[in-house]
């Protein structure tokens, strides 16, 4: 009698077979089956390692022998060498984008995607290793140094793509950019991918705010794209926030999800405004673009600024008085000394707007600090709490100033998208040495977010309206569930593997598990094998 890990394998198998993965792989990048195992096959077993128990591609042949990949996926684990695996990922290195198109449209159809609200963002990933740019292949993203989300500018990078429908937050497009690509580059290429894969049906493109510069808007203005993308705070003239009556904004008729459960006074309220703005062209003959600018006010945000001045101040008061205390003792001996402290306060507190000084000397010529806050400028900066402003060339017919924010709230799911990125299928660390196959690697692990997220939207679907369900916590409280904690219940099944007269058998020791595959439409009976 021989047990191996069953998890969501079966799972990951039927939402792979309606995408045909293998089959798009294959046609796209043909050959690889004298090792009697096509490229396609290879790709799908890696999408399942992800999904299941991510590994790197010298231990997916480890994973293949302790879980049961031969008996629901066929493939014996010695064929999933880490030669092989690096033979498939060279294989579709040159295809990566019609892959991620191919798969995506074929997403939409089977699945039934309402693709009319795409969410565009980017992020990175940092890589450890030298990968010098002039042993990688120019034709791939390059992995060099950028602007890391994560702050960490000792390490090169890459970054990744993702357009997620507002249906579900399914990621339905995915690329992968060099190290050095900038954000803001990069949305007309994007708009153009997802027009394609849209076909005739019109989507709204929201995006954040490396989509506002001119030729972006001009491009989606050109191509009539209707897009929301929040004004970067530089664009808008100092004290433009702290001159706006909130009085005369119009309060947004929506509750956050995070607020449902709250008494009305403790709910976050949004009120708007609308003008329009304007951009001007790097050239004097380029035309005036004009958009509309919705202004948004947020008492969360609000009260998230008051409280981060607050503190700001409070941190800033404290290392002054010290300075002022010190000045002309063994530290602060000289008014050099202390402008050069005065500027780190200022720089660290990030309060040099409304920081006020003034250095002086007492009656033995030792320097003094005098200081203060100018209160006109903090009570600019707290009428401008809570104030942004969001871009859209939506009409006032196809949505109202409240319509718009409310659209554009569903940017979130890009960031969470990115955290399951991250996360669950464990993008990073990445043990690859050549730029084309880190490429190949990461749309592979995005293909694997497109199932992931793809599982996530089946089992709300099917749980109706309310998309909540109990037993997936200890309390048994209802909950909406996550891709996170269905793979994490279903990560528990086991295959228990006898003889000829002794078939196979699912061991489901929770009931929360089968109401899962029931969710899902998987019935263990069905799977490759024969389980009685």
């Amino acid at each position: 009698m021989v047990e191996k890990r069953l998890g969501a394998l079966p799972v990951a198998a039927e939402f792979l077979r309606r995408l045909d993965l293998a089959g798009i792989v294959d046609e796209l990048c043909p050959g690889g089956a004298s090792a009697h195992l096509t490229h396609g096959q290879v790709v799908e077993a890696l999408v399942a390692n992800r999904l299941t128990s991510p590994a790197p591609l010298m231990r997916v042949a480890d994973w293949g022998r302790t879980w049961a990949v031969e008996e629901v996926l066929g493939i014996e684990a010695g064929q999933l060498n880490d030669d092989r695996l690096a033979r498939a990922l060279d294989a579709i290195a040159p295809k990566l984008e019609q892959i991620a198109g191919t798969v995506g449209a074929r997403a939409i159809t089977e699945f039934g995607i309402d693709v009319s609200r795409l969410h565009w963002d980017m992020t990175s990933m940092s890589v450890h290793g030298a990968y010098p740019v002039g042993d990688q292949d120019e034709q791939y993203p390059v992995i060099k140094h950028g602007h890391p989300k994560d702050r960490r500018v000792d390490l090169k990078q890459v970054q990744a793509g993702l357009a997620v429908s507002g249906d579900g937050g399914i990621p339905v497009h995915a690329r992968v950019f060099g190290g050095g690509a900038a954000e803001v580059s990069q949305v007309v290429g994007a708009m153009k991918d997802l027009r394609k894969l849209a076909g005739e049906q019109e989507f709204l493109l929201v995006a954040d705010s490396k989509l506002v510069s001119y030729p972006n808007v001009a491009a989606l203005l050109q191509t009539q794209v209707p897009f929301i993308a929040p004004l970067p705070a530089a664009q808008v003239k100092d004290g433009f926030y702290a001159a706006l009556d909130l009085e005369r904004a119009t309060v947004v008729d929506w509750i956050p999800d995070r607020d449902a459960g709250k008494d009305p006074g403790q709910r976050e309220v949004y009120r708007v405004l609308e003008d329009v703005h304007t951009l001007n062209g790097p050239r004097k003959r380029d035309p005036v673009l004009s958009v509309r600018r919705i202004l948004v006010h947020s008492t969360g945000n609000a009260a998230g600024q008051q409280a981060a001045r607050a503190k700001r101040l409070a941190r800033a008061t404290e290392d002054l008085e010290k300075v002022r205390r010190g000045a002309g003792g063994r530290y602060y001996n000289t008014p050099e000394k202390i402008t050069a402290r005065i500027g780190v306060i200022t720089k660290t507190r990030r309060v040099a707007s409304c920081l006020r000084t003034e250095i002086g000397q007492d009656d033995t010529g030792k320097p003094t600090l005098a200081w203060h806050f100018d209160q006109k400028v903090l009570d600019d900066e707290a009428a401008a709490d809570g104030w942004y402003a969001l871009l859209t060339a939506l009409t006032p017919e196809q949505a109202g100033p409240g319509q718009v924010l409310i659209q554009y709230k569903g940017q979130g799911s890009v960031e969470r998208r990115y955290a399951d990125f991250k996360g669950p299928l464990a993008v990073t660390p990445l043990f690859v040495q050549h730029n084309h196959r880190v490429a190949a690697l990461i749309q592979v692990i995005c293909l694997a977010l497109l199932v992931f997220c793809l599982i996530e939207r089946q089992v709300r679907q099917a749980l109706g309206p309310e998309q909540t369900m109990a037993g997936l916590y200890p309390d048994n409280r209802r909950v909406r569930p996550t891709g996170r904690m269905i793979l994490c219940h279903l990560s528990e099944l086991t295959l228990r593997i006898g003889n000829v007269t002794d078939p196979p058998t699912v061991q489901i020791t929770r009931g929360v598990q089968l109401h899962l595959l029931d969710l899902l439409g998987i019935e263990v009976t069905q799977t490759r094998w024969p389980i009685t």
